[in-house]
């Protein structure tokens, strides 16, 4: 596995090491000796997440104000372009955004730390997400940033308007968001 940080420091870019032939492929999606070797983190995830979406969906900006959750993210199907923001008051990246392709056939794979807000914008006519939480899912501590917000100034890769669930319409403008 090749881990490389991104402008975002804490956010990391996980590239697995596959093994494939005529047959298929074959890699680990997560080993926790490799991980912690190879990151410095000791990591505990609880709860995996897997979410299936069409081409311009795009969910986010989420994160929990209390029980903040690391994610490690990666399509398995289809592709995403996965964006982390960092929320945490005493960051040098406070207010800072990173964004990349993550897709079934890349295999990249995506570490967003606790305290960062994270969203994706479906590119493919369909994608599949699967992520593993460090903090269980508590829907009365998850709060929304508007993913157009005009501080934030996300360049999304998307052909035209996104379909956004209700919560996503009707983010909080980063400003005025609580965070860390």
């Amino acid at each position: 596995m090749i881990i490389t940080p991104t402008a975002i420091p804490d956010v990391l870019l996980v590239k697995p090491t596959v093994y494939g032939d005529e047959r298929g492929f074959l890699y680990e999606s997560f080993h926790l000796k490799k991980w912690e070797k190879a990151t410095g983190l000791h990591t505990i995830f609880v709860q995996d997440n897997h979410s299936r979406s069409i081409k311009n969906v795009l969910r986010g900006l989420h994160y929990q104000i209390r029980h903040p959750q690391g994610k490690l993210v990666r399509a398995t199907a289809g592709e995403i372009y996965d964006v982390a923001v960092d929320i945490r008051k005493e960051s040098p990246t406070f207010g800072h955004w990173v964004g990349t392709t993550l897709s079934a056939e890349n295999k990249h794979q995506l570490w967003i730390p606790e305290g960062f807000a994270h969203g994706f914008a479906v590119l493919s006519d369909t994608a599949e997400v699967q992520y593993k939480t460090t903090d269980y899912y508590h829907p009365e501590f998850e709060r929304t940033i508007l993913w157009n917000d005009p501080d934030l100034a996300i360049k999304w890769p998307i052909d035209s308007n996104p379909i956004l669930a209700k919560k996503d319409e009707s983010g909080t403008i980063f400003s005025k968001a609580e965070t860390f």
